[in-house]
């Protein structure tokens, strides 16, 4: 079971990993695709998804705020160009933090945060709750 167990009723966050035209491909080079999405799956449910539009960012996460992050009014937290393993770390060891609504951003990860165009905000990651 990835991450820590969840109170009865509550959700953990989860994440979203672009894995198609160029996310996850031999287009971004140097980047071992399949751990980092094993890696995210240590702390946290991962969905892998189609393309979300934002080929100019690849590698793309996106980090859905829990139950409680979304009671607090945490929205989920895009993140671009995570091509490499101590990006991954960050945005793992913010998770395991509480994420979205429930810890701050660090700095570091400010340098990959990003807002997606309109048409990919209007897409999976910010339909789920």
């Amino acid at each position: 079971m990835p991450g820590k167990p969840s109170p009865v009723g509550s959700l953990p966050c989860r994440f979203v990993v672009c894995r198609d035209c160029c996310c996850g491909s031999p287009k971004v080079s140097g980047v071992d695709h399949a751990r980092q999405t094993a890696r995210l799956a240590e702390e946290a449910p991962v969905r892998v998804s189609d393309c979300l539009d934002v080929c100019d960012q690849a590698n793309v996460i996106v980090v859905q705020p829990s139950s409680a992050g979304r009671a607090a009014g945490g929205r989920p937290a895009w993140f671009g160009l995570v091509n490499d393993s101590a990006a991954t770390e960050d945005i793992a060891a913010w998770v395991r933090a509480g994420g979205p609504g429930v810890a701050a951003l660090p700095a570091i990860l400010e340098l990959y945060a990003f807002t997606p165009p309109r048409r990919a905000r209007s897409g999976p990651p910010t339909d789920a709750g």
